[in-house]
Parts: structure tokens; sequence; C-alpha cells
């Protein structure tokens, strides 16, 4: 081909004009050479150290634009910030042109595809922007006329999404799966040099520690989407005659691009069991749940009760008290506890299924229910410093659909033992007025606070987003009431706005205390 004229919003060289060479090709070009292009790797391919990496998950926040809820580099719903909020895009007439202004924007390559009807996930909160339509010249998706969302105009069911080109980094050859029943499952082994041939060497990795994710890691690098589970023993999956462990100690924040950007035992292999059985290995997803918690509900509903002693020995059972009750002069007196409703939704792309099947679900006589995961949520009350003063927990008694979308049915419900879950599209309601559904306060003193809701804190149960998981809200309690607002999901707001909201260092945006 010759004479290739692209104006530069092309998203791929063959939308650019151009002609072929005709007849005998050994003519062709004379005079001229073969097209060469050299290319700049974008901030988060420019070093592949695990540092640079950490670098870069600063940055994002400076930004004003930034991706979501997608299992690779590149790809995800794009959100963008507005007066301090994170918001969506509605897809009404979002196109390739516009899709590869925020690929370019944000350090990528032009746009894959441009996706709409929330393929990415739903988001949650404002949708910011409406008929965004760039030329694909522009620098910034700012700078591309777009209409101001309407109430009635857009829904979340209706966010935009990309997917962008981005340079190829081969990181899906130092990894591979041995044993699994498909290729989205099996022990993980990580090549590490190569031995007097040339030949790649492979090992295992220490199962100790390893967990949901270790695993998305290693999913992502495998190309394979998201992690459903990350197994700290693979005995049934024996059938790779690698035998050595090579790798221990790994520690993943969950953003990195290969499980050599995190942290891990450097030199030596430190493992208590070494045996293969205690290698580790993943089941991997196209698609993964995303929970959020409502936090204009916990607003809502927030109030202080003074409950009787008398009540309180299924909570106390429960550990859903403070240490102090225990010296309680039980059934005399009662606990000051804070109340509020949680409500989770699934924004995700699959069902929320609790990890452990229903045959090892506890039944606790007291309350008369299944506990299918331990512990669902974390309450916490926190100073201005960041000290905890008061904690409590949720055991998910039950997940199930209290309520779903217009278009969406209900599937799980614990009535008659059933099974629990979310389904896409539904919310489970924790009311105010159940047990547990609580933070004992009775030994907090006056002053402010931040009240902190976390949900699926251990990360037992695999997701597309860990970092919407944290809710906050300011508290102003004055010994006699309680005063809850400012609540926010943990990623909703700009840095800025969040410096201003926590007053203190420590405890950075979206991390837990």
């Amino acid at each position: 081909m010759h004479s290739v004229a692209c104006a530069g919003t092309e998203v791929h060289i063959s939308m650019c004009p151009f002609e072929f060479y005709r007849g005998n090709a050994t003519t062709a070009c004379k005079g001229g050479m073969p097209a060469v292009v050299s290319c700049v790797p974008g901030p988060l391919f420019a070093t592949s150290s695990p540092r640079g990496k950490k670098r870069q998950q600063r940055q994002p926040g400076q930004q004003r634009l930034r991706l979501k809820g997608g299992a690779k580099v590149g790809e995800g719903r794009v959100e963008v910030l507005r007066q301090g909020e994170w918001g969506t895009i509605c897809d009404d007439r979002w196109s390739l042109l516009s899709a590869s202004v925020v690929c370019r924007e944000l350090g990528f390559g032009s746009a894959k595809e441009a996706l709409t009807s929330a393929r990415m996930g739903q988001g949650m909160g404002p949708i910011h922007l409406n008929e965004v339509r760039c030329t694909g010249t522009e620098a910034s998706l700012w700078s591309c006329p777009y209409k101001n969302i309407t109430e009635e105009g857009c829904k979340h069911s209706e966010d935009a999404g990309v997917r962008c080109n981005i340079p190829y980094m081969g990181y899906e050859t130092t990894i591979r799966l041995s044993g699994g029943r498909s290729r989205f499952e099996g022990r993980v082994e990580v090549a590490v040099g190569a031995d007097g041939e040339g030949h790649l060497r492979w090992g295992l990795i220490c199962g100790e520690g390893w967990g949901t994710l270790e695993a998305a890691v290693a999913c992502r690098q495998l190309g394979l989407g998201f992690a459903n589970h990350g197994l700290q023993e693979t005995w049934y999956w024996d059938a790779s005659n690698v035998t050595e462990m090579v790798l221990s100690g790994v520690k993943c924040a969950g953003h990195e691009m290969s499980l050599s950007h995190c942290r891990h035992h450097s030199g030596h292999v430190n493992c208590k069991n070494t045996g293969t059985r205690f290698a580790a290995g993943v089941i991997c997803s196209e698609t993964a749940s995303d929970l959020l918690l409502h936090a204009a509900l916990v607003q809502e509903t927030a109030y202080i009760e003074d409950r009787p002693l008398h009540m309180l020995y299924c909570a106390a059972e429960e550990n859903c008290l403070a240490s102090s009750a225990r010296h309680a002069n039980w059934p005399y007196g009662h606990r000051r506890l804070l109340r509020f409703s949680s409500q989770i939704h699934n924004n995700g792309r699959a069902d929320f299924r609790p990890k452990a099947g229903r045959h090892s679900w506890v039944w606790h006589e007291c309350h008369g229910h299944y506990h299918s995961m331990d512990i669902f949520t974390h309450y916490d009350i926190l100073t201005p410093n960041g000290t905890k003063v008061a904690e409590g927990h949720k055991a998910s008694f039950c997940l199930e659909d209290t309520e779903c979308e217009e278009d969406v049915a209900k599937r799980y419900e614990c009535a008659n033992f059933g099974e629990q879950g979310i389904t896409v599209g539904c919310w489970d309601l924790y009311r105010h007025d159940i047990d547990c559904q609580w933070i004992d306060i009775t030994d907090v003193k006056p002053g402010n606070y931040i009240l902190q809701v976390v949900i699926n804190p251990n990360f037992e149960v695999a997701e597309s987003d860990f970092t919407n998981n944290a809710m906050k809200c300011n508290c102003k309690y004055d010994g006699h009431r309680i005063w809850v607002h400012n609540c926010h999901t943990g990623d909703a707001f700009s840095e800025e706005a969040n410096r201003r909201f926590e007053q203190y260092p420590g405890q950075l945006n979206n991390q837990v205390v």
C-alpha cells in the first residue's frame, strides 16, 4: 500500500485513505522506503517496576477521567470528575471517535470498541454527560461537544464504556495454568529465567497467603478476565511435571498487571508447606459481581437506641456488642446502639454468591437462621486521626434479592433454606431494626467521628471492583443525639474532596483503616 493519508482522527489505519500497488511489485515504492513508526509508551507502560506502578496509582486522582469495572488494563466504564464528584456518561451518540479521545487521554492507543448499555457494569451516583460527540482530534473529552444530563434523560443501564488498544507487553508468556478442567482454571505456574538451552524454567507459587487479590492479578496477566477464586490447595489439579516452588509471600494490591509487580519474598522461597498440593491456583471468570452500599440510605436512617440488656442475649452470642458488654450486670441496664439500614446493590455483571456452599453454612439457633458468610460487612467509628473507637460486624444472616430493577427477576431468597446471593440489578436490604445492624457506641465519648461501612471486607468473594466497597460518613455525637451526614462511597469524590472530608493523613481514598 502507498499514499496513506490519515487525518489523525481514525481509530485504525485501515480507515485512512490509501492505495494498493497493482501489477509488478518489484517496481513498487521506487526511490521510497518502508514506513517506520516509533511509539511512546503511555504512563502505565513507561516502567514495569512495581514502584513505578505504585507512583502511577496516585496520579489518576489528578485527572478528570477514569475507567472502572474492566477486567483488563485499558477497558472499563468511563467516569468523569465534575465539581469534585465522579459520575458516568450516557451512551446516546457514543462512538469510536469519542471512545478514542478517552483512550488517548488516559495514555492508551485508539479505541477498539465503544461500549454501550452498561457493558462494563452500572455506575452509581450522578450521570454527568450525554450525547458526547468528539471529532477525534480533541486532546481531552472535555473539549468535545456534549449535553448536560436531565433527570429523565438517562439511566445507569445506559452507561458508556471503552476498550482501548494497549501496547503488547508479553506478560502472559511468563504465566500459565495446569491441571484445570478448562482454560479458566488450574494451578498457577510462572516462568523464572531460562535453562542452559534457553528454554523457560517453570515453577509453582506457595499457596500461603494466596487470596482473591493475588488471583485477580494472575487472571488479568493470563488475559482470562476476573478472579472467581484464589485457591491455597490444588491437590486435585496434580497433572503437571512442574514440582519446584519458586515464589512465596506473594501479596498484591489487586491493580497490578503482572504477578512480578506484586510484593514477594526476594532471593529465596519461604514456604511452610512445599508439597505441590499446597501450590496456588485460580479459577478465572469473564464476568464478576460488584457490590455497592446505598450511602444516602445510611444517612437517612441512622439513629440511637438504648436497648435493654435482657433483649440482647442473642446479639451477645453473635458477638455483636462491644467487649465491655461482657462485664455488664446482665440482664439489668442497657447498651447504646447506633442503628441504620444497609441497602447493598449488585451493579456488576455476575451474581454475588457466598463463598461457602450450603453444606457448610452454620445454623444459629438463637436467631434461627444460617450464616453463609461469617463477616459480610464491617462497621467502624473512627476518630478524625483514624483511631478506631467502636466497631461492629454483620454476618450474612441471609443474602437475598429484597428488590430488583423493573426488568430483573428475583432469583435468591432465604425462606425454606433457599439459595443465597444477590442477582445483578438487585439489592439486599438489612433493615435498621434487625439484630446486629448497629454499632455499640456505649463507650464512645461525645465528639466528631467518621462512620465507615465496608462490604466484603476480607475479599472472600471476588468482585470486579473493590475500591467502591467502603462507605464513609461524618458523625457528630453530643452524648444524646447523633448527626450523620456527608455519606459517600469511598471512591465517589475527588482526592481533594476526600482530603477535606478526612482531614488527616494516613487514610487514603479507597483504603480501609
